[in-house]
């Protein structure tokens, strides 16, 4: 049998290699409100502690979990049910579970929105479980959602005597519109003195273009760039309509730059280039080495007439080939699309691309950021 090992190719025969260039080398225009976003227009992280009530024997054991044996005596002595012993409690249909959720903005009283709910003891499964009334809290201590209603889970447990089987995760799960808002975030458009745009990613020219944008939208000098990642604008420039200056900004067209960037996923081998990715001139060479391993099963029978056994000796036959590496010129100031055809004229596989602009980057001929995830 064969056993062929490729020291530097390594990697899958395909070889994908994404490229964010649009036509003609130009970034494409987009909309400021799919780059940026309003300051004070945002979610807010809601938590809280419940029970899941009607497991089929797969909840906590109260003997590992003791906060859940607490946490059902309270229950049940807020709804009237006291003076309960402490061997009386011996259930396992029972989770304690943390309640999250996000609260939208502007999101007003009696809207609902979704949770997930997420095992905290020994459960093995919250299938067919349903949460009972949980308050659920934000970062201030005030209550804004309660929680409550049958849970939906997407994985599945089975054990049996020898085996078990768990697919996906069953301890976590979700309902749909499963908490009530309760409380509201105060927050009024019309009180703003000024806007603020909030860039995801800062850029410097990024900011001067959408600064550039709504001025000449909206006229006079009503919007300037404080920083990278923040551009303000006049709220008496929009006559006093918020919402209608707030509508027209984000639906204007600006070209958002960026730093040069290739990004490497090491594990699937994806490698996605900027459009502004440049190589100074520089020689790359790519070569191999093969080493095969062959290995044949000889039997050593005994003589005739004679005491002995059949063996099974082992032979193995090991051979090494090198191939020579072929050199290819990238001249200076390479053009994303000129690296790449340069690259594939090679004929490497991923894992070789990988490397070579790893090399690239340390002989400081590859102008931009090299982030490996």
């Amino acid at each position: 049998m064969w056993a062929v090992f490729r020291a530097c190719r390594l990697a899958a025969r395909t070889f994908l290699l994404a490229t964010l260039v649009a036509a003609g080398g130009a970034a494409a225009d987009v909309r400021i409100k799919d780059i940026a976003t309003f300051e004070g227009v945002r979610e807010n992280q809601l938590v809280g502690y419940g029970l899941v009530v009607g497991l089929n024997g797969t909840g906590d054991s109260l003997r590992n979990s003791p906060f859940t044996e607490k946490s059902i005596e309270g229950m049940l002595e807020r709804l009237g049910v006291g003076n309960l012993s402490e061997d009386s409690i011996n259930t396992n249909n029972t989770a304690a579970v943390m309640v999250t959720s996000m609260l939208p903005p502007f999101a007003r009283r009696g809207s609902t929105i979704d949770v997930v709910v997420s095992s905290l003891g020994d459960a093995t499964s919250l299938r067919g479980g349903t949460l009972i009334v949980t308050p659920l809290s934000g970062a201030d201590g005030e209550v804004y959602a309660v929680a409550q209603g049958p849970i939906a889970v997407a994985g599945y447990a089975a054990q049996g005597a020898n085996a078990s089987i768990v697919e996906g995760v069953p301890t976590v799960a979700r309902i749909e519109n499963g908490a009530t808002v309760e409380n509201e975030i105060g927050f009024e458009l019309a009180s703003l003195d000024s806007l603020r745009i909030t860039l995801r990613d800062p850029d410097f020219t990024t900011a001067m273009r959408v600064a550039d944008a709504v001025n000449d939208a909206i006229g006079g000098n009503a919007a300037r760039a404080l920083d990278p990642s923040t551009v303000e604008v006049r709220a008496s420039a929009g006559k006093g309509d918020i919402m209608g200056t707030m509508a027209h900004i984000e639906r204007l067209l600006v070209t958002p730059d960026s730093r040069a960037k290739v990004v490497i996923d090491a594990r699937s081998g994806t490698i996605v280039m900027g459009a502004n990715v440049r190589i100074s001139e520089v020689a790359v060479s790519q070569g191999g080495l093969t080493v095969m391993v062959k290995e044949n099963i000889e039997v050593s029978q005994p003589e005739p007439i004679s005491i002995g056994e059949t063996v099974v000796v082992p032979q193995t036959e090991v051979r090494v080939e090198e191939s020579l590496g072929r050199f290819t010129i990238l001249e200076g100031d390479v053009s994303l699309r000129r690296l790449v055809d340069g690259l594939n004229a090679i004929g490497i596989t991923a894992s070789q691309t990988i490397s070579i602009l790893q090399a690239i980057k340390a002989a400081g001929a590859l102008h931009a950021d090299l982030e490996i995830i």
